[in-house]
């Protein structure tokens, strides 16, 4: 069975097409620059790549290209469309409306739409592509959507209740509502998997750290608290966002900076923090490369990312009454063993100790923490993609 995975953002079309027998890639690619332009790029598992410039007026042309390259050309790997099973979507943000995965039908989408204004960026979007993808898949194709927020809905209200009225949250539906759910799911299933134990029984901390960054804590298989809250915006500093900040500082900077409301959420998006701090860039490589050459701005953003993430697991194991691991994954989290060491250094108080020599390894999954570790600490790379895939494969074999 072969389910094409797809991941839409406001001008670009990520995908991957999964053999589910063995849940192997058969390929993937992106079409990007929709709206503007329009290029692609595909490359299957047998290691065929393609690029080229398009015309993607919309994200119906960029599906068509999508089928094309799976269909013809260098890039083949399909008859046709008929070979797909079933389509399964990455959605950001459900909010309270959608609490796990579920078929797509014209209400479905319309919902999807009507959340736009909790992810703007992200929520229009994706209804964009699942429009355009019902326009060109055969018909009876059933598609899936799997919702980032979803894992998050089972943190109790006073993880996830800010100190707002009331009627925000029951007039507003502001509240936190997490996001790299997908991510956190899939890398403490695996991690139960590695450890041999039931995931009801463990008490995980997990670390997605890239250029947007959260963690969660994992209390027997179910979210209980997260770092990101009503948007991605909030909890760790990250590669252009400014992370928690006091509610009156952003005001005092917007007065300050003649900022439209618009203006300062684009300035603590886009301008803050790696990039904002350090006024090198937004990439960890470049901090760190920064910081070991001796620039204090950099060394300033590498201890403060360090930091926060400490004060997360710290923070975690304190809600659960424990911790039996941490997890280090994402771009960041899987590749930059300096943030990961700093990050669990002087953390005896809860049985973590770093193995200098195992925690060098980049992008595998491995145990890096001490043999005299009580709590033990995984890289873990993540796989958004074979988890809407599992979740799509599940859905319509029901």
């Amino acid at each position: 069975m072969k389910i094409l995975v797809v991941n839409a953002g406001s001008s670009s079309l990520k995908y991957q097409l999964l053999d589910m027998t063995d849940e192997s890639v058969i390929a993937k690619g992106n079409c990007d620059r929709i709206g503007i332009d329009g290029h692609v790029s595909a490359k299957t598992g047998d290691g065929r790549h393609i690029e080229a410039d398009c015309n993607f007026p919309t994200h119906t042309e960029a599906f068509e290209k999508l089928v094309e390259v799976l269909t013809t050309g260098e890039t083949k790997v399909i008859d046709s469309m008929a070979e797909v099973s079933a389509v399964g979507h990455r959605i950001v943000q459900g909010a309270e409306v959608f609490k796990e995965t579920c078929l797509v039908t014209d209400e479905v989408i319309d919902k999807i739409d009507g959340l736009a204004e909790l992810a703007p960026v992200h929520n229009h979007p994706h209804a964009l592509a699942l429009r355009a993808c019902k326009a060109v898949i055969p018909e009876g194709t059933p598609q899936v959507v799997v919702f980032d927020t979803a894992f998050h809905s089972t943190m109790p209200r006073k993880a996830f209740l800010y100190g707002l009225p009331y009627e925000c949250y029951t007039d507003l539906h502001v509240r936190k509502y997490g996001f790299h759910g997908t991510s956190h799911r899939y890398v403490s299933g695996e991690l139960a998997k590695l450890m041999g134990k039931p995931i009801e029984e463990l008490k995980i901390v997990s670390c997605h750290l890239g250029n947007g960054s959260s963690i969660t804590a994992v209390n027997g298989g179910k979210s209980v608290d997260t770092s990101m809250g009503f948007t991605p915006l909030d909890g760790l500093v990250m590669g252009t966002r400014c992370g928690s900040v006091d509610p009156s500082a952003v005001d005092y900077v917007e007065k300050k900076k003649g900022f439209t409301p618009d203006q300062m959420t684009e300035y603590m998006n886009k301008e803050s923090g790696f990039l904002g701090l350090s006024g090198i860039g937004s990439d960890n490589r470049d901090i760190q490369a920064a910081a070991s050459e001796g620039n204090e701005r950099a060394m300033i953003v590498s201890e403060i990312f360090a930091y926060q993430i400490k004060k997360y697991i710290g923070s975690y194991a304190a809600v659960m009454n424990g911790v039996d691991s941490v997890i280090f994954t994402g771009g960041i989290g899987e590749n930059a063993p300096e943030v990961r060491a700093a990050a669990c250094s002087n953390l005896d108080v809860l049985g973590i100790r770093i193995d200098a020599e195992k925690n060098l390894c980049r992008g595998i999954t491995q145990e890096i923490s001490a043999d005299d570790s009580k709590t033990k600490v995984w890289v873990i790379p993540t796989n958004e993609e074979l988890l809407i895939a599992r979740d799509t494969l599940e859905l319509i074999s029901k």
